[in-house]
């Protein structure tokens, strides 16, 4: 019998965000051990390396309230194909970030493909900003709203006009840095909140098992799109928004540890390691122990 398989695809990107530096991200994983880490638990691993990515340097800011629109539309292109051609192969797509702006290209590569799927966001933001809400600019605060059909043309008709996630089957665990306006829209839409007084009052493991019955509903499988700072800052330092208060280092584990046993993963985004924000690789080891759990990896 076959190994299953995992492709590890690179998006070195950090057009999306104001802070320089995960595009040092899916280096900064592979060198923390994860290919051998993953084959250690059974899976073959396919890297496929990295997309292409320019640099900010070499491009200009065309419109401050989406910048580098242009440059995240062809990365987003490009991935988009690499996650459809995954999932239609019959592998697990692994893809290291990277800024969360990538999500926008991992999440219509598994719409295009046919795959019926819900999604469990694990974030201290929401990711559900607009064009009309950002008070930035920054794309990597918008990828959860594109997938929903929200956000400039160029962004949401990636792998086609549809929009990419089912709302019901849509659950962000851990926020705890929403924009006003950004928590308005998600209260009007179908996506399930779980905040991180939420995790406080019922416990990681309720709260899980809650996201897994909602994202499994009717669906093939699950993609989880893991943003390193949902980690409390002591924990995971390496990243360009810190926030006081996350989830520890446990609670992260248990997370992934009770999506392995579902069996329900079809596919992962690791996002957000800055190395140079960080101290000693600690960010990036802890990313990697998280993708391992996620993949099967247990205690005893």
């Amino acid at each position: 019998m076959s190994k299953p398989v995992i492709r590890i695809i690179g998006v070195p990107i950090d057009l999306g965000a104001d802070r320089r530096g995960v595009d040092m991200g899916p280096s900064a994983m592979r060198y923390a051990g994860l290919n051998a880490k993953l084959e250690q638990l059974g899976w073959s691993v396919e890297d496929t390396g990295n997309i292409e990515v320019p640099i900010p340097e070499t491009r200009k800011i065309m419109d401050k309230r989406l910048k580098y629109l242009d440059e995240i539309v062809k990365i987003s292109e490009q991935l988009h194909l690499k996650v459809e051609e995954a999932i239609k192969d019959g592998v697990v797509p692994l893809i290291l970030g990277g800024d969360h702006s990538l999500s926008i290209g991992s999440l219509a590569g598994l719409s295009s493909s046919g795959r019926r799927f819900g999604l469990i966001w694990v974030d201290t933001h929401g990711d559900y900003n607009s064009l009309e809400t950002t008070s930035s600019g920054n794309i990597h605060g918008m990828p959860l709203a594109v997938a929903n059909g929200i956000g400039p043309k160029e962004l949401t008709s990636i792998g086609g006009e549809q929009k990419k996630i089912r709302e019901e089957n849509t659950v962000i665990i851990g926020a705890r840095d929403l924009d006003e306006q950004e928590r308005e829209m998600l209260h009007r839409s179908k996506i399930t909140v779980f905040t991180i007084s939420d995790i406080d009052k019922r416990g990681m493991k309720e709260v899980v098992n809650e996201a897994i019955r909602l994202a499994s509903q009717g669906t093939d499988g699950i993609h989880v799109s893991f943003d390193i700072d949902v980690i409390d800052p002591a924990e995971a330092p390496g990243v360009g928004t810190p926030i006081a208060g996350g989830i520890t280092y446990r609670e992260a584990h248990l997370a992934m540890e009770m999506i392995a046993d579902s069996g329900l993963l079809i596919s992962m985004d690791m996002v957000e390691v800055n190395p140079i924000l960080d101290y000693q690789n600690k960010t990036a080891e802890l990313a990697v122990g998280l993708i391992c759990s996620a993949f099967g990896k247990r205690i005893y």
